[in-house]
């Protein structure tokens, strides 16, 4: 099947002025100011299938917005090939605009003296959707997020969760085949991260549409994305399966233990590296590989009253992948 997105050798580079410190500085700057180039995305290649949700993931900097801006647009290329639905993203062409959206945590689109149903007309007008689709569309969208409550509410009155359920209902009443989602769930509650999450997978299924997901919630990711781009510096340093990355950062799994009395440190560490020791709570650190056999033994010779075998932590190791990146590459399912 050919990719939705195609982006090959993709790179953005920003003019960045540089003005010396002081009024002589500023006094030079006025007449002969000095830049210096500063690249955000450097050689970058990926596609994305029709209907994939991927996780792009990286540090604060590290140029996944840029990334996103590209593709939907709003940033035109520095060099590399980008072919997003067959368009060329930056030419802004009417249809492309139709067959995407992008939502940005961190900024609205609704007015903020409107009601939601007033904003979601004048969508309806900019992107000229059809009576018919727009009551529909409203109609499955309203369903989805539990809008009803809110429809009526001037937009400057919504508490943050429900600004963000109508922020995804009016990014959405167009029909796009692709979403960029930028930090869609940041300032959220917990409960409500996991409502956008359910419902960013529910919209994926019954539309078919392409996700591209940024978070610096691992949760949202882990919940909805099984392949992740990881970007650190401007450069792809993984692209792959989730489980892979885990399997290959991270080789030892972490046992959980809850001890029925207390146990020194140094007779826990015969086991695996001992990450912590509290009161009657330890967790350690064993291979993959031996991990069942590992639990096995403390059960047999060590105080437990309960056991847990869990991966490390996925911030744990997007951690270690910025601080070694290596050379980007694909990688498939862990078995």
């Amino acid at each position: 099947m050919a990719p939705i997105i195609h982006i090959d050798k993709l790179c953005k580079d920003y003019e960045v002025h540089q003005k010396e410190p002081g009024l002589a500085g500023s006094f030079r700057s006025f007449f002969r100011r000095k830049f210096q180039i500063v690249p955000a995305v450097k050689n970058v290649s990926f596609d994305i299938a029709p209907g994939e949700i991927a996780g792009f993931l990286g540090p604060n900097g590290a140029g996944k917005t840029t990334t996103l801006k590209v593709l939907s647009g709003l940033l035109y290329p520095t060099s590399g090939k980008i072919d997003v639905l067959g368009f060329t993203p930056h030419e802004r062409k009417a249809d492309f605009l139709k067959s995407i959206t992008m939502v940005m945590g961190q900024k609205q689109q609704l007015a903020w003296d409107l009601t939601p149903g007033d904003s979601f007309l004048v969508n309806q007008a900019i992107y000229d959707i059809s009576d018919a689709d727009y009551r529909r569309r409203l109609g499955e969208l309203s369903e989805m997020l539990d809008l009803a409550p809110v429809m009526k509410k001037p937009v400057r009155k919504l508490s943050l969760g429900e600004r963000m359920k109508c922020e995804l209902a009016a990014a959405l009443l167009h029909g796009p085949k692709i979403l960029f989602l930028d930090e869609p769930t940041i300032g959220l509650d917990v409960n409500m991260q996991q409502a956008v999450r359910r419902f960013v997978a529910d919209y994926n299924q019954r539309t078919g549409a392409a996700v591209i997901l940024t978070s610096h919630y691992m949760a949202d990711v882990e919940a909805l994305a099984e392949r992740v781009l990881v970007i650190d510096g401007g450069q792809l340093v993984f692209d792959g399966n989730l489980s892979a990355l885990v399997a290959e950062r991270a080789p030892n799994k972490v046992l959980r233990l809850q001890l029925s009395q207390a146990v020194p440190e140094q007779r826990l560490a015969a086991f695996g590296t001992v990450r912590m020791v509290e009161g009657l709570t330890a967790e350690l650190l064993a291979p993959r590989g031996s991990v069942a056999e590992i639990a096995a033994r403390i059960l047999n010779d060590i105080p437990v009253a309960d056991i847990a075998i869990e991966d490390m932590p996925i911030e744990e190791v997007m951690g270690e992948l910025f601080q070694h990146r290596p050379a980007p590459r694909r990688l498939e399912a862990a078995s």
